[in-house]
C-alpha cells in the first residue's frame, strides 16, 4: 500500500513537471486553445523596433499590454474562424494584396540592409554638394536699396527729389510700397541678383556702388528706384557640419539606391 502512494506521488510530481514548460510557452489558454508567448514575443520586438526607428519611449509596462491585446485578438480569431470569414472571396483576395504588400516591403528592407551607405559615401556625397553650392567665378553679391511705387511718374519725381539731394531713406519709409523694406529705409540687405525679379536683377547689375538708377524700372510689382550701397565677391553660404548632415544624407542615398534597384527590376522584367 505504501508503494502505491509512492508511486502514485512520484507520478504526479513528474506530470506537474512536464507541465511547467508548456504553461510558460504560452501566454494563456482560450477555449482550450494554446496562445504561444512567441506571438507575444514578436509583437514586443515590432513595437520596441518601431519605436526605436522613430525616436519614440517605450512605454512602461508595455509587455502586460501586449499580453491583453494578443489574447484579445485571439478570441477575435476564434470567433472570425467560427464564422468562416477566412473562407470568403473577398478575404482571400484582401488577404493576397496584403500578403503582396507585406513581402514586397521586407524585400526592399531586405535590399536596403544589403545595400547600406557607408560613412565614406555619404561623406564624399556631402562634398560634392557643398562644392556644388560654391559661386562661379567673378560672381558678385549687391547691397541695395528700393523705392517701389505704383505708377511711372511717381518713381520719376522721386529720381528727381533724389537727385536735388533728398534723402533715399526718407523718401523710401514716406512713399515705397514695399512694406518689407519701405519700412527699412529700401533696405534690401546682400543679395544674389538671381534672388530678384529679371527686370530688377538687371538693372542693379548695371549700377556701380554709390549709383542710384536714372529712370524708373518696372517690374510685375510696379516701378522701382534702385540705388547699389555696396557690392563684393559672391561667398557660398556657410554648410553645416558633416555630422549634422550625415543622418539626412545616408537616408536620401539609401532612398535613391532604392529607387534605382525599383527601376533596374522593371526593366529586367519581361512584361508582354
Amino acid at each position: 500500500m505504501k508503494k502505491q502512494l509512492l508511486a502514485a506521488s512520484a507520478a504526479a510530481l513528474l506530470a506537474g513537471a512536464a507541465a511547467l514548460p508548456a504553461v510558460a510557452q504560452n501566454v494563456a489558454i482560450i477555449n482550450g486553445k494554446p496562445v504561444p508567448t512567441t506571438r507575444l514575443d514578436a509583437l514586443e520586438t515590432q513595437i520596441k523596433a518601431q519605436a526605436e526607428r522613430t525616436g519614440q519611449p517605450v512605454p512602461p509596462g508595455l509587455r502586460e499590454q501586449l499580453k491583453d491585446e494578443v489574447i484579445t485578438r485571439e478570441i477575435f480569431m476564434q470567433e472570425a474562424a467560427r464564422r468562416g470569414v477566412e473562407s470568403t472571396p473577398d478575404f482571400r483576395a484582401k488577404l493576397e494584396l496584403m500578403r503582396q504588400s507585406l513581402v514586397i516591403s521586407e524585400l526592399f528592407s531586405n535590399y536596403q540592409k544589403q545595400h547600406p551607405v557607408t560613412d565614406e559615401q555619404a561623406k564624399a556625397e556631402y562634398d560634392r554638394v557643398i562644392g556644388s553650392q560654391t559661386p562661379p567665378a567673378g560672381a558678385k553679391e549687391y547691397k541695395a536699396r528700393h523705392i517701389l511705387v505704383e505708377k511711372e511718374d511717381e518713381a520719376k519725381a522721386i529720381i528727381a527729389q533724389l537727385k536735388k539731394g533728398a534723402k533715399f531713406e526718407e523718401l523710401a519709409k514716406k512713399q515705397s510700397k514695399d512694406p518689407g523694406s519701405g519700412a527699412q529705409g529700401g533696405d534690401l540687405g546682400w543679395s544674389d541678383p538671381a534672388s530678384y525679379v529679371p527686370e530688377f536683377a538687371a538693372a542693379l547689375t548695371k549700377l556701380e556702388k554709390g549709383q542710384t538708377t536714372d529712370t524708373p524700372v518696372k517690374s510685375q510689382f510696379g516701378y522701382h528706384v534702385i540705388r547699389v550701397d555696396d557690392v563684393r565677391d559672391a561667398k557660398a553660404p556657410e554648410p553645416p557640419s558633416f555630422d549634422d548632415v550625415k543622418a539626412q544624407i545616408k537616408q536620401q542615398m539609401e532612398q535613391k539606391k532604392l529607387v534605382e534597384f525599383q527601376q533596374a527590376l522593371r526593366e529586367k522584367a519581361k512584361i508582354e
